[in-house]
């Protein structure tokens, strides 16, 4: 058995050992070992899911695969922490948005761009990605910040009805878009001098569809380990933001990170490889499955959870969005971008990161 198979066996069997125990530095330790081990793998089976099904399902199954495991995680830790989690969806939600569209984007555009100069890609894929991420962003988590019905900065259970049922349809729409539509707008573009690579790639043999369906069971696995062991890792991680001074909702943006490793692993070797459609496609997709999922689930799930649902983003985060939709837009709109546009964008995830240390 090879170590991408064996990894994600071990990292769930180390999850069960310690899943709801208070965890000694020794367990912290192997279980962070354990979770590296699973992104690794997770990042191997979704290359080798994208290669059997093709750009740009291999992008989607992953960025699915993540956050309909990450929505169980937030719907697990409300039922649990009552008031005290009523803003955790809306931060949740929100530091995926800046490490996607910020960390991961801004660092593939880096590394594609250090190696080819300038990077090329398809501009009206991304486009139709980030506008379709910008209107799901307004209505579920600017709204709330100005709507009068709900109490403070939430929707009233009509308007929360309306905003979940809306986001769900206009994620459909656009995976439709993306999938059978017009798929080529979110095909991978060869770069300059680049087009024998790609030649060569369309003609290579793809996995098997045993081999392909073994890897998408392990590839679930892995996730599956991913987020539970930053789960159990969590309250380790409170204790270290506290003896530093931190804020606990940096906790939630650690979290955040760990959950999208694979993710940004999988960006990161697809820009090198100057497939940079590829990790946009991650990028906003994963945005835009954690709002259009998140969400709706919430919604539903607030029939029975108690306590309140705070969605609306504060002032900083407010700012935040808006400039980051500003340069997205001005990113993608020429479908070409330099070094300057990928640094652009990673300092403003530092921004948000530093803001959430010290708002």
């Amino acid at each position: 058995m090879s170590w991408t198979a064996a990894v994600p066996l071990l990292a769930v069997g180390m999850l069960a050992a310690v899943w709801g125990e208070k965890l000694g530095p020794a367990l912290v330790a192997l279980a962070a070992a354990f979770l590296i081990g699973a992104v690794l793998a997770a990042v191997h089976h979704a290359e080798v899911v994208a290669a059997r099904v093709g750009e740009p399902f291999g992008s989607l199954v992953l960025a699915a695969a993540v956050t309909v495991i990450e929505v169980a995680l937030i719907v697990e830790l409300m039922a649990s922490g009552g008031n005290e989690a009523a803003t955790l969806a809306r931060d949740t939600v929100f530091a995926a948005v800046m490490i996607t569209t910020n960390g991961i984007a801004g660092l593939s555009l880096l590394l594609g761009s250090r190696r080819y100069g300038v990077t090329l890609f398809n501009a009206e894929g991304s486009g139709a990605a980030l506008a379709t991420l910008t209107t799901l962003g307004t209505l579920s988590l600017v709204l709330p910040a100005f709507t009068t019905s709900g109490s403070g900065k939430e929707f009233s259970p009509g308007q929360l009805t309306f905003a979940a049922v809306a986001s769900l349809l206009l994620y459909l729409v656009f995976v439709f878009t993306q999938t059978v539509r017009h798929r080529d707008f979110f095909l991978p573009v060869a770069q300059k001098g680049q087009k024998r690579l790609f030649e060569d790639e369309s003609h290579a043999e793809p996995p098997s569809r045993s081999a392909a369906l073994g890897s998408l069971g392990l590839l679930l696995v892995a996730l599956v380990a991913v987020v539970g062991l930053a789960e159990e890792e969590s309250p380790a991680l409170e204790s270290a933001v506290t003896a530093v001074g931190f804020p606990q909702s940096f906790v939630g943006v650690v979290i955040a990170s760990l959950v999208l490793l694979p993710e940004t692993l999988s960006a990161v070797r697809a820009a090198r490889q100057g497939r940079i459609q590829t990790s946009l496609n991650l990028a906003y997709g994963s945005a835009m499955a954690s709002i259009g999922l998140t969400i709706p689930t919430i919604a539903l799930a607030s029939i029975w959870l108690k306590g309140p649902l705070v969605l609306g983003l504060g002032a900083i985060q407010l700012v935040l969005l808006a400039l980051t939709v500003v340069i997205s837009m001005l990113t993608v709109i020429p479908g070409r971008a330099t070094r300057l546009q990928g640094e652009v964008h990673l300092v403003l995830l530092a921004a948000y990161v530093f803001l959430s240390i010290s708002p």
